[in-house]
């Protein structure tokens, strides 16, 4: 039952205990309500006989039930919704710790809208189950169970009489199972795709407008949404009509029992208070089957979510020992990597960038420069070959451990809508106010930075909306300032920066690289002709590596990198 439940409901172990004790307190419940009817039937009974007893007898056996009840649904309640809440919360921790655990390939391969879909909505559709369907679905099926077993025993006749329509609507619901979650998964990803295209809408307002494509983009997702109405629908119908047919053969079963009773009371074969029994725990019983079915539909409906979240679950992670690497040579060894299956992006690189060194890497656009700076810091996993940091594979060195000695700059600054020290901060949690001050001051931060609102509590909007690309750069590069890190790989940064940011950061980069494995991708062949060792990449592959004056002579390639960049320098409108 516990691997069931984990399996078809995506709960972790707190939760399928919470299920399990709410399952069993909605159990009681139903037999609570029964207890109610055999009370009703015991009186019956007793003025059908002529035996009464005194009125404080009745009243006190419905007082004691009544307690018991309100006691049983109250606990019912309490382990209900507060073990949703909590397995709401433990489901969506797991996941944002699961999507810390995962490699960036993950996420360049999905769509952030689906994972944050995932994280909210999914689990949201999990938690109202929890509280509305799974426990008291579990309770109806034992519940069902023991009453079918006292209806049989009570009188086989009547109780098949009872059960069989029951028991052909159930199948009939099971029947249908797989027409249902075909077409809740169908329109599962169609919403999916719809809430993508709003999101692209939302984000590319700027370049749709300039473009002209407003009324063409208003088209596109009015069609999208459009197409997921039509499928919400299809999806709806394909629901209700077994549910429908089912409910209706279901409620047969009151009617077949009538039928039955009469001709046994015709014959003197069963006592009236039996009939009426009968006819009550049938009517019990179509509400619980009835209920059951709704449950059912809503399992069906989570079905692509449940998916959805396991896949997550079982997308493998970066795994690797906890070492303290305490040498900073980086060497690639024959290294292939590829975004897709059809795509290789590095073809068999190999250098070595020495500690204490500048290594350039430079090649034409999407010769695998960037990527390969990727590959060193494990942001990817390469598929072949070997990048050895301290003698170790780095593909064997926890990403934790790699990263605390690693520091990152990218072109593409990512910023938090929070103060100026929070964001320097993220280079070493644990740095002072002053730390992270110094570091400011040290990346060209601080001239900027008190001219703002609040100086260093400022908020810079969300990505750093605030600041401009040349501000968001140096902050970036305060956070590498203030890591510290031994191997520092630098990507593009200067590529969309004026001459005046460019200088700034240029003299922020010269106190941080000092003493450090420097790796830096850079398209402006000018600033680092004087790198210690420059590498030109082609088509993934290495074409050759030496210093600036060395590539001049044996590379080709390099002539003409460097002749492009002249060209470009000397160009006027």
């Amino acid at each position: 039952m516990k691997a069931l439940l984990k399996r078809k409901f995506s709960l972790t172990d707190s939760g399928v205990e919470a299920v399990r004790r709410a399952a069993f307190a909605s159990f009681l419940v139903n037999v609570g309500y029964m207890a109610l009817m055999l009370i009703a039937m015991h009186y019956g009974d007793n003025v059908l006989q002529g035996v009464m007893k005194p009125a404080w007898y009745y009243l006190g056996i419905i007082a004691v039930t009544l307690v018991v009840l309100y006691v049983i649904i109250d606990r019912e309640y309490v382990l209900t919704f507060n073990a949703t809440y909590e397995e709401a919360t433990a489901l969506r921790l797991e996941i944002a710790e699961r999507l810390r655990e995962l490699p960036l390939a993950y996420f360049s391969r999905h769509d952030l809208s689906d994972l944050a879909q995932t994280i909210m909505q999914d689990v949201t559709d999990i938690e109202h189950a929890m509280s509305h369907s799974i426990p008291r679905c579990i309770a109806y099926v034992f519940f069902l169970i023991v009453m079918a077993i006292l209806l049989l025993v009570s009188n086989p006749v009547l109780g098949l009489a009872a059960l069989i329509p029951l028991s052909v609507g159930l199948v009939l619901m099971f029947l249908s199972q797989k027409a249902q979650k075909r077409w809740t998964e169908k329109y599962f990803w169609k919403t999916r795709e719809t809430t993508e295209a709003f999101q692209e809408a939302i984000e590319l307002q700027r370049e749709i407008k300039s473009c002209g494509f407003e009324e063409e983009n208003y088209k596109a997702v009015a069609a999208s949404l459009d197409n997921a109405e039509r499928l919400r629908l299809r999806a709806e119908l394909t629901q209700a009509m077994p549910i429908l047919l089912s409910t209706a053969i279901m409620k047969l079963s009151i009617g077949v029992i009538a039928v039955v009773s009469a001709a046994l009371l015709r014959a003197s074969a069963v006592q009236l208070i039996y009939v009426i029994g009968f006819l009550l725990a049938s009517m019990r019983l179509v509400d619980a089957v009835g209920a059951m079915e709704d449950y059912f539909a809503e399992f069906f409906y989570l079905d692509a979510r449940v998916k959805r979240i396991n896949e997550l679950r079982n997308t493998p992670t970066q795994t690797g020992m906890e070492i303290d690497l305490k040498h900073f040579d980086v060497e690639l060894r024959d290294v292939h990597f590829a975004y897709n299956e059809e795509t290789n992006v590095v073809n068999g690189a190999s250098f070595v960038a020495k500690q204490n060194q500048v290594t350039a890497i430079v090649g034409p656009s999407g010769c695998g420069k960037s990527t390969i700076l990727r590959l060193i810091s494990r942001l990817y996993d390469y598929d072949s070959g070997s990048i050895i940091i301290d003698g170790r594979d780095i593909r064997k060195v926890s990403t934790d451990a790699l990263f605390d000695k690693v520091s990152f700059v990218f072109q593409d600054v990512i910023l938090f809508n929070a103060s100026v020290l929070d964001n320097i901060r993220m280079g070493r949690p644990d740095a002072t106010d002053e730390e992270v001050r110094r570091a400011a001051r040290q990346a060209n931060c601080e001239e900027f930075v008190l001219k703002l609102p609040e100086g260093y509590d400022t908020l810079i909007g969300e990505n750093g909306s605030k600041l401009s690309g040349g501000e968001r750069q140096r902050i970036s590069i305060a956070r590498a300032l203030l890591k510290n890190a031994p191997i520092l790989l630098l990507d593009e940064i200067s590529a969309s920066l004026d001459v005046e940011n460019e200088r700034k950061i240029q003299e922020a980069l010269n106190r941080l690289i000092t003493g450090k494995t420097v790796i830096i991708v850079s398209h402006r062949l000018k600033s680092i002709e004087k790198a210690d060792q420059i590498v030109v990449m082609d088509s993934g592959r290495v074409d050759a590596a030496g210093t600036h004056e060395e590539l001049l002579e044996k590379s080709a390639l390099y002539r003409r990198l460097i002749e492009k960049s002249r060209m470009t320098e000397s160009f006027t409108y």
